[in-house]
């Protein structure tokens, strides 16, 4: 008989649940979308057409045109990869560190884990917008910079939740166990701590994604992001405020495909928490 592992087991529940697999297909289509953008329309992101500024859907231009007279659907298909970008390596280095940081402040504790907590209340104390506002005002507007901004403000909750994690684990009986065989921090780290944290980190990973890209999205309507003439949702939302009566269709778009995907991924979270958590696995 094939053995059931712990992942094919989670995998297996994470597909019965049917508001996962419509997060899941939501984001593998904006993925794809990003893609294939090239082969989706002829036109492309900043090509201008300013006589046909501002025309309603149409077969030509199935999403409208701009002020401009760009044509919105290819932009928001260009976009598609600026923001699932942004959400990628904001979280991928948001989790990096974080995770490095709170399993150093919960294994070892004492001065090193007030340090590192005292760090994470810090961040914590300033509104996350205001705060990547803050740093990218510092830094410059730009969409490495923007990245750099977003990870920082999501440090501290991958670290918090691996370092109360870690916690808990450091008095398991397995721990103590190691400890007297005299197997040293770092593999104990490795082998123990880090494997037994994979769970709720996957979880707040997923669900960070969709924070993440509300965040660029808030940076680039400020014009704090991605700067022009690269789209992005957040900024194509900016540039269509002015045009909210007269060309609605210019301010649909990029607001419904934020909220679709920021919608998929936590679906996605919520999906692979209740898959991951025993208690409601019975």
């Amino acid at each position: 008989m094939e053995a059931i592992t712990p992942w094919k087991e989670t995998l297996k529940q994470l597909l019965k649940n049917r508001f996962a697999v419509i997060g899941f297909t939501i984001i593998v289509l904006f993925v794809l979308l990003g893609i294939v953008a090239p082969l989706l329309t002829p036109y492309t992101y900043q090509e201008q057409n300013l006589v046909n500024r501002l025309q309603p859907p149409s077969a030509e231009n199935w999403f409208g045109t701009d002020h401009i007279g760009r044509d919105v659907f290819t932009r928001l298909a260009y976009g598609a990869r600026v923001s699932l970008q942004v959400g990628f390596f904001a979280v991928t280095g948001a989790l990096i560190f974080g995770t490095m940081l709170g399993i150093v402040a919960g294994y070892f504790g004492r001065w090193v884990d007030m340090i590192i907590s005292r760090i994470f209340d810090i961040l914590l104390a300033f509104p996350s917008i205001l705060l990547a506002i803050a740093i990218v005002a510092i830094l410059g507007p730009s969409l490495e910079n923007a990245l750099i901004a977003i990870a920082i403000i999501n440090i501290p909750i991958f670290g918090r939740l691996v370092r109360s994690k870690v916690i808990s684990l450091r008095e398991e009986e397995y721990m103590m166990a190691a400890k007297a065989q005299g197997m040293k921090n770092g593999r104990i780290i490795l082998h123990h701590i880090l494997p037994n944290s994979t769970a709720p980190i996957i979880v707040q990973a997923t669900l960070s994604f969709g924070t993440a890209i509300l965040e660029a999205a808030a940076l680039g309507f400020l014009g704090l992001g991605v700067q022009p003439p690269i789209p992005e949702w957040g900024q194509m939302l900016a540039d269509a405020r002015d045009f909210i009566q007269l060309a609605p269709w210019t301010l649909v778009a990029p607001g419904i495909s934020i909220m679709l995907v920021v919608l998929g991924f936590n679906l996605i979270g919520d999906g692979l928490r209740d898959a991951l958590d025993p208690k409601m696995k019975n």
